[in-house]
């Protein structure tokens, strides 16, 4: 049985985290992009190799691979954001279902 209370916790979390939320999604996008800043900025310190070598030398490099370990940490963020305002969401979603199902057998 999901109660009243239950339903007004998961709407305040839904609203008290939506600015969390939502900059942890903005901070997994610029992750994303600027790994492509950082990868380009290695690769033209090398530009005088063939560009798969500049490139590899770009993935092996130990400031994209700190790039990358912040964007796994953005990703992780982002997605406990989302899956907990899944949760809420179908808490909320069982909960109407509840009430109309109460109401129909009424």
């Amino acid at each position: 049985m999901i109660s009243d209370d239950d339903i007004g916790k998961a709407l305040d979390f839904l609203r008290d985290n939506s600015q969390r939320a939502a900059k942890a999604k903005a901070e997994r996008i610029y992750m994303e992009e600027y790994r492509k800043v950082v990868k380009a900025q290695i690769m033209r310190e090398n530009d005088d190799k063939a560009l798969g070598t500049q490139e590899a030398i770009a993935y092996a490099d130990p400031r994209y691979k700190q790039h990358l370990e912040a964007m796994k940490e953005a990703v992780e963020k982002d997605e406990y954001n989302r899956w907990m305002s899944t949760a809420a969401e179908a808490k909320i979603e069982a909960w109407r279902t509840m009430c109309s199902n109460n109401r129909a057998h009424v």
